[in-house]
């Protein structure tokens, strides 16, 4: 359809009907599709006539129901507009993939990019239109749940993985076969909620939120994300959905985002409990004035902008605005051409789970894997006796709690994959206890809103026999291999946590079991960095495998066993404990930094633990060791314009074929703003064979070094610089040039 006919479209409808297609709703409402639920209806306080002419849903897939339900409504709408059928669909729709924060470890965007077409791609057969995805959010304290969803704790990695998803869903063009519109959120600054708790207060300098927080968000505009979501949270003490400078001057103006605006769930309404609106009614001015153009599940905008419209308290040019993007996004998913796009009972069932599909989760699976500890006992040595204790052994729940369109049912387990290599006549599986222990009952098991049976929960007595068997097995192995690790139910939305550790019952499997073998390999499942000081003191080897989706298991049978190479590097760092987080590489020196051989009081320091991470970002071994050469600049004088050439030489010095992540940071040492001690400016995964070297280059631009100065511009200001080449941010590997102005 032409931009004058959705014009003239748009001109024939009533105002009601406007209103109503920036009213989205849940799949609830239409579980029968031959008719409209009443209930759901009254008690959200919509009009069944609201219900009808909705113009988008949210939370309903699969092909046979969508068209039943799309065809329904069309034939119903005085003007035949097609619905927007929307759903989260984070890391995968069946075949499920790893969580972001695991891709994220794979520093391949172009790895996520596939994985994201390819999500898209059962998501459009289901009938599908939109994906709530990706989320960019900067995340820096572990407690929050959803650092799950994001892709790490450093402003440039992110937005390259930002690029990359949005690209994957959209493809070129949203009509084309297989593609669904990306959103981006949740916009802005929703991933530094104070303490770590899930919908609190945000509170960040313009500064900080220009430097590190906007640029994610940024790149997946730039990369023309059709959809834009709104966050929980404050921003300069203005809840998001109601912040008119937020979403107009930044986002509109100064972003340059001329897309779809959706609040996120009920949050227009939920700005009366911030203390931002006196009702509904003032709240629907403010997102309207904000130009929020859908409000998601609340009755806010249906309720309130007739009766505003008619006083003249709102204009209805400014609802048209909104109304306008929503068909415009219907028209660039060629709905009106074709309501239904890409749903296909047939094709769901070609393409979901498909061998190419779970050849992909496989391949990310094991390029998302961190390897923190090795004394040499991995890759495993097939010819000893193994035993596999702890409750991932053989448990299907490896996806995320973001993963629900996926079924656990297809997931293949460590116990299925191991059993097609090892040799069963020396080799056992035991659970050895549950993810959660009794004790959990009254407390993470009930704050989930699941039942006992649902998280696992055991009485003591069940645990203390299953931890007796484990013993006994792991006396006579000479390896144990312990896949412990996080209920999928203790990360994700509302599931903050103060003490970030793997449950206590499984803690006390693993002291047992080291009482009487200490030969131990922990395989460790988590949808965030984790306080494992005690694991990583006392077992042999650490592998993290995050959340890892449909083909978890078979992917860490392939690691384990050296079939293939461990490669994945920490997007975010691991505390020493939860009393360090938020934690981050990129941090200011402060004015009395704890240096290395300052034995002084007065410095920025803890008294009783390490300012740095366990773990820091960009950190991960592999099965063979390498060297990396002094960084040498080309020049070390440079001018707007000029680039700078950093090289460095990398080899293979073990004995095996492997993968290096070569990282290159830089540091701006003096300058109108205080700059990050360290920033991420580029990176290249390289793989050699056993004593091969490659020179890598790092190219430093002018626009590397620009940052938000004292004057609120984005520029570079003349001084000094460190380049620093490593394989972690760690790194001490450095050299200077100087920019001239």
């Amino acid at each position: 359809m032409k931009q004058e006919e959705l014009k003239k479209l748009l001109d024939t409808m009533s105002l009601q009907e406007k209103i109503d297609q920036m009213l989205q709703l849940t799949g609830d409402f239409y579980q029968d599709a031959d008719s409209v639920l009443t209930g759901p209806a009254v008690q959200l306080g919509v009009t069944g006539e609201d219900v009808h002419m909705a113009g988008s849903i949210l939370g309903t897939c699969r092909a046979e129901k969508l068209i039943k339900i799309q065809k329904r409504y069309m034939e119903n709408h005085p003007h035949h507009i097609p619905l927007l059928f929307m759903m989260d669909i984070i890391h995968g729709m069946k075949t499920i993939f790893p969580i972001p924060l695991g891709q994220g470890a794979s520093f391949e965007p172009e790895l996520s990019k596939r994985c994201a077409a390819a999500a898209a791609k059962e998501a459009a057969v289901s009938g599908l239109h939109v994906t709530f995805a990706p989320m960019v959010d900067l995340v820096r304290d572990a407690r929050w749940g959803r650092v799950m969803e994001s892709t790490g704790e450093d402003t440039w990695l992110n937005s390259l993985f930002a690029r990359a998803m949005v690209e994957g869903f959209q493809g070129d063009d949203l009509k084309e076969p297989y593609k669904v519109a990306a959103c981006v959120k949740h916009f802005a600054a929703y991933g530094a909620p104070q303490a770590g708790r899930e919908y609190h207060t945000v509170e960040l300098s313009e500064n900080t939120l220009r430097e590190y927080y906007l640029p994610a968000y940024q790149a997946g505009i730039d990369a023309k994300a059709a959809m834009v979501m709104t966050s929980f949270n404050t921003v300069n003490g203005i809840p998001a959905s109601t912040n008119r400078w937020l979403m107009r001057d930044i986002l509109r103006e100064e972003m340059g985002f001329d897309g779809v605006l959706i609040s996120d769930f009920s949050a227009i309404l939920e700005t009366i409990a911030h203390g931002c609106s006196e009702d509904s009614r003032e709240a629907a001015v403010k997102a309207l004035e904000a130009g929020v153009d859908i409000d998601m599940m609340t009755n806010v905008y249906t309720a309130n902008l007739r009766k505003l419209t008619e006083e003249g308290v709102v204009q209805e040019a400014w609802i048209d605005k909104c109304v306008m993007r929503i068909l415009e996004l219907k028209n660039k998913l060629g709905l009106f051409e074709n309501p239904y796009k890409d749903a296909d009972t047939e094709k769901e069932k070609e393409i979901f789970l498909c061998p190419e599909h779970r050849a992909l989760a496989r391949e990310a699976a094991v390029k998302s894997f961190v390897l923190l500890e090795n004394d040499g006992v991995l890759p495993l040595d097939m010819g000893r006796r193994t035993a596999f204790i702890g409750p991932y052994t053989d448990s299907k729940q490896i996806k995320s709690s973001w993963s629900f369109t996926g079924d656990d049912k297809d997931c293949v387990s460590i116990k299925e994959a191991a059993g097609k290599v090892f040799d069963g006549s020396h080799t056992v599986y035991l659970k050895g206890a549950p993810v959660l222990g009794s004790d959990s009952k009254g407390s993470e098991a009930r704050l989930t809103g699941f039942t006992g049976d649902e998280c696992g929960i055991m009485t003591r007595e069940e645990e203390v026999q299953m931890q007796k068997e484990a013993v006994e097995a792991a006396k006579e192995a000479d390896l144990v291999i312990m896949p412990l690790g996080e209920h999928y139910l203790q990360s994700g939305e509302a599931a903050s946590r103060a003490q970030i550790t793997v449950p206590e019952v499984q803690m006390e499997l693993f002291r047992a079991v080291h009482r009487v073998n200490k030969n131990i390999v922990v395989v460790l499942f988590c949808g965030r960095p984790l306080d494992i000081r005690e694991i990583s003191q006392k077992a042999r080897a650490v592998l993290v495998v995050w959340r890892p989706g449909t083909e978890g298991g078979s992917a860490v049978v392939d690691v384990l066993t050296g079939k293939e190479n461990p490669s994945g590097r920490l997007p975010m760092s691991f505390p020493y404990c939860v009393g360090q987080v938020p934690v981050h590489y990129n941090e200011f020196s402060t004015g009395r930094p704890d240096r290395k051989g300052i034995q002084e009081r007065f410095r920025s320091k803890y008294l009783d633990i390490p300012n740095e991470p366990l773990y820091p970002f960009g950190y991960g071994l592999g099965y063979t060791r390498f060297s990396l050469s002094q960084v040498k600049l080309d020049k070390t004088e440079m001018r707007e314009g000029d680039t700078i050439h950093a090289g460095v030489m990398l080899k293979n010095i073990g004995e095996r074929k492997g993968t290096e992540t070569v990282q290159f940071y830089i540091r701006d040492m003096a300058a109108s703003v205080v700059r990050p001690v360290k920033e991420l400016k580029g990176f290249e995964k390289v793989t050699l064979e056993p004593g091969e070297e490659r020179e890598i280059i790092f190219v430093v631009e002018a626009p590397m070094l620009r940052f938000h100065t004292e004057q609120n511009g984005f520029a570079s200001e003349a001084g000094e610089f460190l380049v620093f080449a490593g394989t972690d941010s760690r790194t001490e590997n450095r050299a200077g040039f100087r920019l001239v102005k």
